[in-house]
């Protein structure tokens, strides 16, 4: 057994943050599932929302955060985040990330940030890195891990399940006392022990068929929590990013939503702008509005795409503000500086999850979370755009503070080594390959932007069927990556079904053609499911 002060599951932002920030207090294990530096984070391109500038406000950008989460938010929660996040901002410039500046006009040189403006944002308020923001910052944070000697950082490692004091069998109030890890280069199943462990684990895009995400994002941590007896809370709210490129070989590529706010604007393929009817910011208008928008004129036209053009804008200004963008369409034939960008909307971040407050404490004793796994009242209904990675920093910086100041007493459980029992290799990995296909079909086709009745029902009777051939496959062999990663998408897919099946309304993210309009009953409360253990 590894025993460690602290378990932090997951390495973008928020795992990293805490992690640099308890490393003082103890010996610290980072289990993560490819190498150190894969996570959502990293492929983050518009940046951090947060307010820095004279003509901004925390009253503007809480307001702007309100207007997006469309009345689900929770506004201690917004008040919290907003008003902490320039304090750790300056934190993160101090361990060396280089947020992008400009020349301040007539000023004879002197320098400010280069503040980027997204969808829903009333002021300029994004810090960016080029397009290149989360690899900026994924970049300073490792690089500060790896001068802290109480930091271990275990790479290729999956967590299987959370081990918890009723799942033990003990009486009394439910604490979590490590994790089970599948080493994926051995295939040895080890168990890390801790007093206190943190799902920093992302959001869960795999579970559809088209997303932004990278492959690991497979909602391992929602899972876990769920198997373990925390609750979840407002998993229908799914954002699928309005503009991801559409083309062939392009796997999963984003074009920032600051193209638009730079002047992008969003035509039909017959290059007619469709965006004016559709709301007042036209195409700077809230996530929602905006992939709701190209869904209903990708369906009135048939086409699998729209386009996005900003080619009114000077070639060097494009070059120099998009460079990630500009060379990534390049190779694939497009010059965005000459000719729009055919993109489609794709899954692109989870705004439930694991239901927690501001300092990413769960309802299991010694079990937090943070960053996209969690959901603390911040993005409401519809995330404000660039709010996550604020959120991510502030809250792993309250968890911090609460699990140094108030540490789980140690205890004398025993905990069991994993068991196999009579598992053999399973020697027909089509049908792990078939599930997992048929899951992110049925999510896409069923409960993607627009949603009916039918549908999710559709959806929910396909997934239970689904769900009892995996436990049964997953009992029967030796645990694989691939397998436990089925197991967590099928369980999320269950979870994101039965929270929209049960919010009656349309709010936000979540569009139900049955029930067109928000339901002012609805306001403010959250979709909470919760199981027995």
């Amino acid at each position: 057994m590894k025993e460690f002060d602290f378990l932090v599951l997951g390495s973008g932002i928020a795992g990293l943050s805490f992690a640099l920030k308890v490393a003082p207090y103890g010996r610290v294990a980072i289990i993560t599932k490819k190498d150190r530096a894969e996570s959502n984070t990293n492929y983050a391109q518009g940046g951090i929302a947060a307010v820095t500038s004279k003509e901004d406000s925390f009253e503007l950008h809480v307001r702007d955060t309100l207007e997006a989460g469309a009345g689900l938010c929770r506004e201690a929660a917004v008040r919290t985040i907003i008003t902490e996040g320039p304090a750790r901002i300056a934190e993160l410039i101090d361990l060396g990330m280089q947020f992008t500046e400009r020349e301040i006009p007539r000023s004879h040189g002197a320098r400010e940030l280069d503040l980027g403006k997204e969808g829903g944002h009333s002021k300029r308020r994004i810090l960016h890195a080029k397009d290149i923001t989360g690899r900026e910052i994924e970049r300073a944070l490792l690089a500060a891990v790896a001068e802290r000697p109480s930091i271990e950082i275990f790479e290729n490692h999956l967590a299987i399940n959370l081990i918890t004091s009723q799942k033990l069998g003990y009486v009394g109030d439910n604490q979590c006392l490590g994790v089970y890890v599948l080493d994926k280069k051995s295939g040895h199943v080890e168990t890390f022990a801790a007093p206190v462990t943190l799902l920093a684990t992302g959001g869960c895009g795999k579970v559809y068929l088209y997303t932004t995400n990278p492959d690991i994002a497979t909602g391992d941590g929602v899972a876990m929590a769920w198997r373990a007896g925390a609750a979840v809370a407002n998993m229908e709210f799914v954002q699928f990013h309005p503009t991801c490129l559409y083309h062939p070989k392009a796997k999963s590529f984003l074009i920032s939503e600051a193209v638009r706010g730079e002047g992008g604007v969003l035509k039909s393929i017959e290059g007619v702008e469709f965006m004016d009817g559709a709301h007042p910011l036209k195409s700077l208008a809230p996530r929602d509005i905006v992939a709701r928008a190209i869904d209903s004129e990708m369906k009135r036209s048939g086409a699998d795409y729209v386009l996005l053009d900003i080619t009114h804008r000077p070639a060097r200004f494009i070059m120099d503000r998009f460079p990630n963008i500009y060379q990534t369409c390049l190779r694939y034939g497009i010059d965005i500086t000459k000719e729009p960008i055919p993109v489609v909307p794709a899954a692109h971040y989870q705004c439930g999850g694991v239901l927690t407050n501001v300092d990413g404490e769960t309802e299991i004793t010694g079990l937090y979370a943070v960053g996209e796994v969690a959901c603390t009242g911040l993005h409401g209904a519809n995330r404000l755009a660039s709010n996550s990675l604020l959120e991510a920093l502030v809250c792993g910086h309250r968890a911090a503070e609460r699990v140094v100041t108030r540490k789980p007493k140690p205890t004398d459980y025993h905990i069991p080594a994993w068991q196999s029992g009579n598992a053999h290799n399973p020697d027909e990995m089509v049908v792990v390959s078939h599930n997992w296909d048929e899951i992110r079909r049925v999510m896409w086709d069923y409960v993607g932007i627009v949603r009916t009745n039918k549908r999710l029902q559709r959806a929910q009777n396909r997934i239970a069927n689904l769900q009892e051939e995996i436990q049964a496959y997953y009992w029967d062999f030796i645990v694989t990556g691939d397998l436990l990663e089925l197991r967590n998408i099928a369980t999320v897919a269950e979870l994101i079904v039965a929270c929209a099946l049960r919010r009656l309304e349309s709010r936000g993210l979540n569009y139900n053609l049955d029930y067109p309009n928000p339901n002012p009953d609805w306001a403010q409360r959250d979709t909470v499911l919760r199981r027995s253990v």
